[in-house]
């Protein structure tokens, strides 16, 4: 369910109006969406999906309680303000909980488009009936799931803040799978505008990589050098995002801290090459303009030039240590190069090209160590061609590692994270040398 500035103001105020707490803050979140999934030749289910949340949150002193309900029936809006009230009055007193927010500005945010609120799933039907007879055509078993959808968030308090960002979303990605069994491949991309959202060159490229009879060859793990593709260095920088935390480096609980105390902002860390950003006014990957707590988001440079330039800064870390909050990124955009793919095969001795990754976990948060493992197209190198497919592997990398063994970077671009669907990312294919693949996985 979508609700106008207006209409939400009217439900936030009604909330605010009923609160006996010292504190109440309101938000709302809705969408409405349309979906489209495929396998095997055929559409398998669609949908449209209209959905309204709201969250009431009470405060008594340093106490805080919150309660949620679904829609907008006027009984169950009076019972989530009583009920976030008798929690907070039972909750131990929190000595970092902070005063809502007042008024805020915000900056103009690229995160909206009217075609892609109009999208239904008739036209996601009609863009994936070429893929489907495409993937027939080269004897691929494909599933594919595409979805086009708005949504809205809403934050009031009773300090006098109302923020309202409308904002849409498409997204499209495909699975291919050699008949036999043997062998798969994947693309993807998320979107703010569907008209960017190119169905059928992802489609494509799924299909290319999946089509392959031959069975992989069996690598040992070890050290490589690796070609990234967009999605795999998406989920990597977006893992990465999630321990760049002020406090945890200012209390020595991080990679980014600094011996002795403090943290690594200043420090040369990276590549060259290494800039990310974020940015809700960039129309590549625009973030959202505030985030739960209604703090404006504005443009961040994170990494510049391969040097740490900030962190996040949580309110109450913001107010202990006096430096500027800084909300923490919901989208991001990892500056690319000019080399091609196929340059970057050239330059490649032996190494594996990675399309994908997935079920990452954290090992080491000091050290930012991961592990994960490959999925849907692994690809050998030797002497400066694609020889063919290779098995899949775990690995245990850093993110900060690879950054700085970044050998050279294509051209930066949209691309579908497979363990940060809910931020937005462009990034570009990367060539890195030192991956370590730990062992060996079965999976295709």
């Amino acid at each position: 369910m979508i609700l106008s500035p207006g209409d939400a103001k009217e439900i936030t105020d009604r909330l605010l109006a009923r609160s006996k707490a010292d504190v109440c803050i309101v938000k709302l979140e809705g969408s409405d969406s349309s979906n489209l999934r495929f396998a095997r030749g055929n559409a398998t289910t669609d949908g449209a999906i209209s959905k309204l949340s709201v969250r009431v949150e009470s405060h008594f002193g340093k106490r805080s309680g919150a309660a949620e309900m679904s829609g907008r029936d006027a009984d169950a809006l009076a019972e989530a303000v009583a009920r976030s009230e008798e929690i907070a009055r039972l909750a131990p007193e929190n000595p970092e909980l902070m005063p809502p927010l007042g008024t805020q500005s915000y900056d103009p945010g690229a995160g909206y488009d009217a075609s892609t609120a109009a999208i239904r799933t008739a036209r996601l039907a009609a863009d994936a009936k070429p893929i489907i007879a495409a993937a027939e055509d080269r004897r691929v078993d494909v599933a594919g799931y595409a979805v086009a959808q708005q949504n809205f968030t809403a934050v009031a308090t009773s300090a006098g803040l109302f923020a309202h960002e409308p904002r849409t979303a498409a997204e499209f990605t495909m699975t291919a799978r050699n008949r036999a069994g043997t062998w798969s491949g994947w693309a993807g991309v998320g979107e703010t505008r569907f008209g960017r959202l190119d169905m059928e060159r992802i489609g494509q490229r799924a299909i290319d990589k999946g089509a392959h009879d031959v069975a992989p060859v069996t690598l040992d793990p070890g050290k490589y050098t690796v070609i990234l593709e967009p999605s795999a260095v998406s989920d990597l920088v977006g893992w990465m995002f999630w321990y760049m935390g002020a406090r945890f480096a200012d209390e020595g609980r991080s990679f980014f801290s600094r011996k002795g105390g403090g943290n690594r902002i200043g420090d040369k860390l990276f590549a060259d090459g290494v800039t990310i950003t974020s940015d809700p006014a960039d129309p590549l990957a625009p973030e959202p303009t505030f985030d739960d707590e209604g703090l404006p988001r504005h443009r961040t440079v994170w990494v510049e030039a391969g040097m740490l330039k900030n962190l996040e800064y949580p309110r109450f870390w913001a107010d202990k240590t006096g430096h500027a909050p800084i909300a923490s990124p919901r989208g991001f955009v990892m500056a690319g190069g000019s080399a091609s793919v196929d340059d970057m095969v050239r330059d490649t001795d032996r190494g594996v090209l990675v399309t994908r990754l997935w079920y990452i976990r954290m090992l080491d948060p000091q050290k930012l160590v991961l592990t994960g493992l490959t999925r849907d197209g692994n690809f050998l190198i030797e002497n400066g061609r694609i020889a063919g497919p290779v098995n899949n592997f775990r690995f245990n990398e850093s993110p900060v590692a690879v950054l700085a063994n970044v050998l050279a970077l294509g051209p930066s671009e949209r691309t579908r994270g497979g363990e940060i669907e809910d931020t937005l990312a462009a990034a570009p294919t990367l060539l890195a040398k030192d991956f370590t693949f730990s062992s060996r996985s079965d999976a295709i």
